[in-house]
């Protein structure tokens, strides 16, 4: 149940005419009064004989009756109370009552205070009410109306438990701006997958992400095709920045623009600021010690898969400033990963980067330059460019993909641990596409790599089976019966083939991290080898060794590709 307040306004018939009125788009069924300060308050939606200014004259007497110089420049209060779409359809007087607990818990008519405001609840749709109210008491006092958004929250809350309904999570008031319903209706109107407010927080997360100063952060703006405006100081100093999108107009004809507070507390101009100001001295912070620039999409993408691995740990083990820089920073690989996808999992990708967008804040504040390596890391994906969806470059961003997963279950443990609800919630929802998006990627580069295993000589496999049960005997029998373990087997002997000790090896992937979150252990293994060996991720033109089979029975390749990707369907 989500309670929201509404700006304050100065006309009550105003309001009345729209709560009782059709809607913007013919949306107000039956509108009627479920409640109200007095039992007997007239109701022009079912009462023939009641009119919109009887009641409003009602409401407004006890305005009317201060002197004007004592009146409030605003007086209309305005709440509106929506149910989840999961929830049952409330009756009227269900809804009456959670009106008077809302009124009551903001301040607005406190129980058994008969001076309280004057207050009326209108329902005109199945899943939502709205109160309006003036906030003028009976003696003349105003409504006390502090923290009246967190007292809302609470009590929805409470109603939540009581009625049975969907409990949402508790926010912490670090979340973005949520869309109007004008946003909402004009979206729906125009066939947007989101609001113009959503669209642009995408595209300025995605200009921030590894921009190393505001030049290269504004260019990207400019580059994306949104339109920007700088607020300049008399100085000549920036002090800040609104975005607009060429197509969204006003009634006039001009562009709306959003300020980047706006549209998140971090996309501020200050905030982002913070960001580059950890990058200065942070050559004693980074954990990249290749120093190398990625050669394309491909490199890329494995030194972000070794950046996501440290930051790991990291969260694992960080003091918490150090860590809500780290899960800062995951916010901006993602969003660089969506960026530069392949078309395939582009979808999956941006959906876990728009759902990890709430996770990627909290009230710890963070402590800016340790994160220096996913920054890096994001600028990274995007320097190099568009990855293809085969070849080194699609089998990379699997392994990529594995890693960042096992980053954002980090991210929502950690958020968990601290009470985050919001934001873990957010992190267990985007580590879900990152699983979806991982079986869109895997099936070509692991489809190779289980069919070079299956035609692997037996006295090989025997092989790699002892070097498994040497390095994790506790797993291996587990392992072995997953549809991965042939493409673990072609990993471990490729491995061994580059001069490795598949089982050390094998014992030191094991033992970085638990693996109790993974839906496929042999397919986390093979990644974690295969970066760590720095092996080809993609084997799909890699000859066979000697005495392995040069044929395969095409039904049973088909097979065993069906059974992995089954397996990841249902698990991973």
């Amino acid at each position: 149940m989500i309670p929201r307040a509404h700006k304050m306004g100065k006309r009550t018939i105003g309001l009345l005419y729209y709560l009782y009125g059709p809607g913007t788009h013919e949306e107000h069924i039956d509108p009627h009064l479920v409640a109200a300060w007095d039992s007997l308050a007239p109701d022009p939606g079912r009462d023939p004989n009641a009119t919109y200014g009887d009641l409003q004259r009602l409401l407004d007497q006890p305005v009317e009756a201060l002197p004007k110089r004592d009146r409030p420049a605003e007086h209309v209060w305005h709440l509106s109370v929506r149910a989840a779409p999961e929830d049952p359809i409330l009756t009227d007087e269900q809804w009456g009552e959670i009106a008077r607990r809302m009124v009551a818990a903001t301040g607005i008519a406190p129980v058994d205070d008969p001076a309280g405001c004057r207050w009326a609840a209108v329902r005109h749709a199945d899943d939502h009410i709205h109160i309006i109210a003036t906030i003028v008491r009976e003696d003349g006092r105003q409504a006390r109306r502090h923290f009246e958004g967190k007292r809302s929250q609470a009590e929805a809350r409470q109603i939540e438990i009581d009625y049975g309904l969907r409990r949402l999570n508790t926010g912490d008031g670090t979340a973005a701006q949520r869309p109007t319903s004008a946003e909402r209706h004009k979206a729906n109107r125009h066939k947007r997958e989101r609001t113009p407010r959503e669209e642009l927080r995408e595209v300025v997360r995605r200009a921030v992400a590894g921009a190393e100063g505001e030049g290269e952060f504004f260019d990207r703006l400019r580059a994306s095709g949104v339109l920007v405006r700088q607020r300049v100081a008399p100085s000549g100093d920036l002090l800040g920045y609104t975005v607009a999108l060429s197509d969204d107009r006003n009634k006039g004809g001009e562009p709306i623009f959003y300020s980047g507070s706006k549209l998140a507390p971090d996309l501020s101009l200050p905030r982002i600021r913070e960001r580059w100001s950890g990058d200065h001295d942070a050559s004693q912070y980074s954990e990249d010690s290749s120093g190398l620039a990625p050669s394309g999409p491909a490199s890329a993408r494995r030194q972000a898969a070794t950046a996501a691995w440290q930051a790991v740990l990291v969260i694992n083990h960080g003091d918490d400033a150090q860590v809500a820089a780290h899960v800062a920073a995951a916010g901006e690989v993602l969003d660089a990963l969506a960026k530069t996808s392949a078309a395939h999992t582009r979808r999956e990708l941006r959906d876990a980067a728009f759902a990890f967008e709430r996770a990627s804040r909290s009230h710890i504040r963070a402590e800016r330059g340790h994160d220096r390596a996913l920054r890096q890391a994001a600028r990274d994906l995007v320097q190099s460019g568009p990855a293809l969806g085969r070849s080194e470059d699609g089998a990379t961003t699997a392994m990529l993909i594995d890693m960042v997963f096992f980053l954002v279950v980090a991210a929502a443990n950690w958020h968990g641990k601290h009470q985050h609800a919001q934001q873990a919630a957010a992190a267990r929802e985007a580590a879900e596409h990152l699983r979806a998006a991982y079986q869109l990627a895997a099936v070509q580069p692991m489809g190779a790599l289980q069919h070079r295993g299956q035609r692997m000589a037996q006295p090989r496999r025997l092989k790699q089976a002892a070097y498994l049960r040497q390095a994790v005997p506790e797993l291996a029998e587990q392992i072995l019966a997953e549809p991965g373990w042939y493409a673990l087997a072609a990993t471990l002997a490729d491995a061994e083939a580059a001069g490795h000790e598949p089982a050390a090896l094998l014992a030191e992937a094991a033992a970085r991290r638990e693996l109790d979150t993974a839906g496929s252990i042999s397919d986390v293994l093979v990644w974690r080898l295969r970066r760590m060996a720095d092996l080809p991720a993609d084997t799909s033109t890699q000859p066979l060794a000697d005495g392995d089979s040069a044929a395969q029975s095409p039904s049973g390749t088909a097979v065993r590709s069906i059974a992995w990707q089954d397996q990841h369907r249902k698990s991973r």
